[in-house]
C-alpha cells in the first residue's frame, strides 16, 4: 500500500492499554467479523499460514510466513509472524510495517507504534492497528496487513 494513498482515519484516535497485553480499550466494531475477515483473506496468500500468535493473547490469530527466505528481522514480531489480531473482544491488530509506511499510517490516524517500540525493546516497525469500525476501514486496514506481508515478503 502506498503512503500517498492512505487516507485519514475518521474521528479520534482510540484508547489503548500501556501495558502488557498492549491492547485497544475503545472503538471496537459493532460487527467484529471484519477483523475475521481480514485474517481469512490474509492466510489465502501464497506462503501465509495461521496459527495462534505465538506471542498474544490466548486466541489470537496470527498469520506468519511459511519456508525459507522473506523480509528483514524487523519484518517480523516473532519467528515468521508478521501480523497477528488480537482477541477477547479486541479486534485491532500487531503487524510490522515498512518504516515509512508505519509512520504515515500514524500520522494518518490508522496505527500506533506498539509501547515497546517506544522504549526501544522492539523494533519501531511493530504498530498496533486499530480495529476496524465499517466496510470502508476494513479495507484501508486490509491494505495494511497486505503492505505487512510485502514487508515479510521482501529480501
Amino acid at each position: 500500500m502506498a503512503s500517498a494513498t492512505l487516507p485519514e482515519r475518521h474521528g479520534g484516535r482510540p484508547q489503548t492499554s500501556t501495558h502488557i497485553p498492549h491492547k485497544q480499550l475503545d472503538q471496537q466494531p459493532a460487527d467484529p467479523s471484519l477483523t475475521a475477515e481480514i485474517i481469512d483473506e490474509a492466510r489465502a496468500w501464497p506462503r501465509v499460514v495461521e496459527r495462534e500468535s505465538l506471542i498474544s493473547v490466548e486466541g489470537a490469530r496470527a498469520l506468519l510466513l511459511e519456508g525459507e527466505g522473506g523480509g528483514r528481522p524487523d519484518a517480523f514480531m516473532i519467528a515468521s509472524e508478521f501480523c497477528h489480531a488480537h482477541a477477547q473482544g479486541d479486534h485491532s491488530f500487531h503487524a510490522a510495517l515498512p518504516p515509512e509506511l508505519a509512520a504515515e499510517a500514524e500520522r494518518a490516524g490508522w496505527a500506533e507504534p506498539h509501547f515497546l517500540a517506544r522504549t526501544g525493546q522492539i523494533p519501531a516497525t511493530i504498530v498496533m492497528i486499530y480495529a476496524p469500525r465499517d466496510q470502508a476501514e476494513r479495507s484501508v486496514v486490509l491494505g495494511l496487513v497486505r503492505a505487512s506481508y510485502e514487508f515479510a515478503l521482501a529480501e
